[in-house]
């Protein structure tokens, strides 16, 4: 780590979907004990931290992001006593511990919303979330035409005629930031688990909380970002400030170091972005550019210039997955996943890495429509497929009855997880692919090794003012390209390491090299560069 740069600004951070991680008891359900047990993999592998998905109380209509009690763990997969226990064996193994935090929403069964509805229309209750009345006779039609991004109306009536407000499923209601006692709960629920020893927060649609106050008709709703009346509010700045303050109050010399809050914030121009990424604001924000790329060389580069034009991967960390989109592996296909990874790993300041893409695990396509629990394939009427797919509990054995997900006894007779693993899981397990030098573990362990102990990766070069706050003009202390066909990426990073990916059909040749530190796969005999295939190279 760079002097001066904050613990968060070239971590590596593994992402957990707890309840597909590791289930202890044999219920089906990964639960945090199942992923206490199985921190010395994650140390063996290499990573600086750990981002749990919601693990809270939940009726599970969104999979955890319908939250009903933001200050307890979900009984089916643990306990607080559980949950500090595993903080503290995280540390053990020198991880720290981001928690997700859902402010947009809440559950239908969070106890403030049940008040909401029993106490009627007009009532303070009811001041917390957005009700409106309906619009034509009787009231009969939603209050405007904002759709739900799962599909359908973004609007329920509930039985007294009033409609309220939920930009994904009716399970989860908007609340309303508007009203000052909700932004005085979440700040009350960011200390709860500050106090608890967590090093930080990843933000959940952190573009969403405010809504426009006239809940004006949008005129676009197709587009993936919404226009202002969705998301991009700049009253939302204000409250991330008033986060950072918050963040900011922690000791930064004792563990965990500086608390950091990283914004699921989805945009469709740097500008739209930008505002998030002011020295007071959000610490981090994820950059997109890797996960809504083609494999295209072209693409991929003006997607990390425009990133590096902006502010550093420090504040903008790299990812190329997550529990919403389709897996890397079928995205793309397994050589340019593997090329991915290491671009990836490659790229100045802090990567996310998604459970099981250290696996190479593909995008489960034939779960059996009775078994999907994503809302949007429910609320679609399955046009949409939903992201079920990226979230099947991982494989740890060759065989067994859950892969070793519910263990390893072969005496014990756990109930089937909670989504279908496909007859073929086994040879992604973690114990396949340990014993094979050329599997996808053994390249992410490699990979891994060697970013923590070359000084051109990570920050690299990067001053603390750039890591921590401000931003830095393209390639400035990050990369320097190289000159290379149009269809390869090649750059460098000081001292001395050399990136280079081959995304074209002829073989590229590599610049002046000392020694190949790692390929994503086999070089050609002349020692050129196959067909989507990347290496780190010293020079």
């Amino acid at each position: 780590m760079a002097d001066n740069n904050p613990w968060w600004a070239d971590a590596v951070v593994y992402q957990v979907y707890p309840r597909s991680f590791a289930d202890s008891n044999g219920d089906g359900i990964g639960d945090l004990d199942g992923l206490t047990s199985r921190l010395p993999y994650l140390s063996e592998l290499g990573v600086d931290a750990l981002w749990l998905t919601p693990f809270y109380p939940s009726p599970l209509a969104d999979g955890g992001y319908d939250v009903s009690d933001y200050r307890d763990v979900d009984p089916r997969l643990g306990t607080l006593a559980g949950f500090d226990a595993l903080v503290a064996r995280a540390r053990e193994h020198g991880m720290r511990v981001i928690v997700d935090l859902v402010p947009n929403h809440c559950s239908s069964a969070h106890p403030l919303f049940q008040a909401a509805l029993a106490a009627g229309p007009g009532s303070q209750e009811r001041e917390m979330f957005i009700f409106r009345p309906g619009r034509g006779p009787g009231g009969d039609l939603p209050p405007n035409n904002w759709p739900s991004n799962f599909g359908g109306s973004a609007w329920t009536r509930v039985p007294d005629g009033q409609w309220y407000l939920h930009l994904f499923d009716a399970g989860q209601p908007d609340w309303n930031w508007r009203d000052p006692r909700v932004p005085r709960m979440f700040e009350d629920i960011i200390r709860f688990w500050l106090d608890r020893g967590v090093a930080g927060l990843r933000v959940d649609v952190a573009h969403g909380i405010f809504k426009d106050p006239e809940l004006a008709d949008a005129a676009d709703t197709v587009r993936s970002v919404r226009p202002s009346g969705y998301y991009h509010r700049p009253e939302t700045l204000e409250l991330y400030r008033s986060w950072r303050a918050i963040l900011d109050s922690y000791p930064a010399d004792v563990w965990p170091g500086p608390r950091t809050a990283i914004g699921e914030v989805w945009y469709d121009t740097y500008a739209t972005l930008q505002p998030y990424l002011a020295p007071d604001v959000l610490p981090q924000v994820f950059n997109f550019e890797l996960v809504t790329a083609q494999w295209d060389a072209l693409a991929i580069r003006k997607g990390i210039d425009a990133t590096l034009a902006l502010t550093t991967g420090s504040r903008a960390p790299w990812v190329i997955g997550n529990h919403d989109v389709v897996r890397p592996v079928t995205r793309w296909g397994v050589a340019p996943a593997r090329a991915a990874a290491l671009l990836l790993l490659a790229l100045p300041g802090s990567a996310y890495v998604y459970q099981g893409e250290e696996l190479g695990l593909p995008e489960v396509l034939d779960i059996p429509d009775s078994a999907r629990q994503d809302p949007a394939f429910r609320r679609t009427g399955g046009k949409v497929r939903g992201r079920d797919g990226c979230r099947v509990p991982l494989p740890w054995e060759r065989g067994g009855a859950s892969f070793g997900f519910s263990g390893t006894d072969p005496a014990s007779s756990p109930a089937p997880p909670w989504l279908p693993q496909p007859a073929y899981w086994g040879a992604y397990s973690v114990a396949a692919e340990r014993g094979d030098p050329l599997s996808f573990l053994r390249l992410y362990q490699a990979a891994l090794r060697l970013r923590g102990e070359n000084p051109a990766l990570g920050v690299g070069e990067l001053s603390g003012g750039a890591a921590g706050g401000g931003a830095a003009p393209a390639g400035e202390g990050a990369i320097r390209w190289l000159d290379a066909p149009d269809d390869a990426l090649v750059f460098a990073r000081d001292p001395g390491f050399v990136f280079a990916a081959n995304l074209g059909s002829r073989p590229l040749a590599l610049p002046p090299h000392r020694e190949v530190l790692l390929a994503s796969g086999a070089l050609a005999p002349d020692g050129a560069l196959p067909r989507d295939t990347a290496v780190w190279l010293a020079t």
